[in-house]
């Protein structure tokens, strides 16, 4: 059924388009990938692409999909990896829907309006989870009456400077720090803690929302503060209470589309939810090495309507995954570990998201690039 369907890819050169190029790849089926420029030309070498376009930004990107591949005789299945384009899509979504299957929550700028953290964050208190206390302020803004440590976050992922927004201030005076650095006009300001692990889930919905599939959770192996780590152990997901809770949460906005979802678990054990976001992640490459490819089954589920029990596979114990050069970077450039150490835990891996001696050309250019991505 799939093979009667053109995939398009969009998003910026990285090593997350390049594990939904693979994953379909390893499915048989060959992708166009409308390429934002970044760094290097990673993803761009797989050879699972069919044609590639390279593009300087989400609109131009727009302007390409419309003018090649509109109008197809079956909708050609459009995925994003990225939170600007997807918003992009998301904003004329009833004009795309058209024309094309892609994410979507039913009505242009859905997802836009969840991809407000504070938006998100009464949602997910409202279904039951637990949320860190958290107020939104004004840019240059030091509220009174708010407890300290606070980390600061922009107030979604499109606006200012995403990872560089964040900071970890103890005090208003380093609050007021914080902002000389800070580019997003209206700032999320959240309880800090000192976060035991993290949990992160990757799936898929469709029949808005009402049908979820997640089939991996995975925790990080070390720890950077305010940060994400990049060698983590995956686990199947087997939480029933926080999946109603989630279920509930992406039926009530009617998503329909690849998505990851985060958790801190602060010191008490508890898990808080952080975010959704709602394209394909990094870590959903992961699904597809583990036999669960979710590009090609979403786009199964979107046709047929339904998530079929089969497709969930079982998980070893203590598979691991690893982002080669971010990961060396954090330990061995930093004094963590040795480069021996490194090394065989390289070898060890599971899962490595550059590395595939099938598709051999992306760690080619990733080697040569080395210094840019680690």
């Amino acid at each position: 059924m799939l093979r009667h369907h053109l995939f398009i890819i969009i998003g910026q050169e990285h090593y997350n388009p390049l594990g939904i190029i693979r994953s379909l790849g390893q499915c048989g089926i060959q992708s166009v990938f409308i390429a934002i420029k970044g760094k290097s030309t990673v993803s761009s070498r797989s050879k699972y692409i069919s044609r590639c376009h390279f593009v300087d930004s989400p609109e131009e990107a727009y302007q390409i999909l419309m003018a090649e591949y509109s109008g197809q005789k079956e909708k050609p299945f459009v995925l994003t990896s990225d939170d600007d384009i997807q918003s992009l899509l998301d904003m004329d979504y009833e004009r795309l829907n058209e024309q094309f299957i892609l994410f979507n929550a039913g009505a242009n700028g859905r997802i836009t309006q969840y991809m407000d953290k504070m938006a998100i964050l009464e949602l997910a208190k409202k279904h039951g989870l637990n949320v860190l206390g958290t107020v939104v302020a004004e840019h240059g803004t030091v509220p009174e009456n708010i407890s300290y440590p606070i980390i600061t976050k922009s107030i979604s992922p499109n606006i200012g400077g995403w990872k560089s927004d964040v900071h970890i201030c103890s005090s208003p005076k380093e609050l007021g720090e914080a902002y000389q650095h800070i580019l997003s006009p209206k700032v999320l300001l959240q309880e800090f803690i000192e976060k035991k692990n993290e949990y992160c889930l990757d799936g898929f919905s469709v029949n808005r929302g009402r049908k979820v599939f997640i089939p991996i959770a995975s925790t990080y192996n070390y720890l950077i503060r305010g940060y994400y780590s990049p060698y983590m152990t995956v686990y199947p997901f087997q939480d029933k209470g926080m999946s109603a809770a989630l279920q509930a949460m992406l039926s009530e906005i009617g998503f329909e589309g690849i998505f990851s979802i985060e958790f801190l678990i602060g010191p008490d054990g508890r898990y808080y939810f952080s975010e959704i976001n709602f394209r394909h992640s990094t870590w959903g490459y992961i699904a597809a090495k583990l036999g669960m490819p979710l590009p090609y089954l979403w786009a199964e589920a979107m046709l047929s309507g339904e998530i079929n029990k089969n497709w969930h596979k079982p998980i070893p114990d203590g598979y691991t995954a690893m982002v080669e050069p971010i990961d060396y970077g954090k330990r061995v450039e930093s004094g963590r570990i040795s480069q021996a150490d490194w090394l065989m835990d390289l070898k060890r891996t599971d899962c490595l998201f550059y590395l595939d001696w099938d598709d051999p050309e992306p760690f080619r250019e990733m080697v040569k690039n080395w210094g840019k991505l680690s």
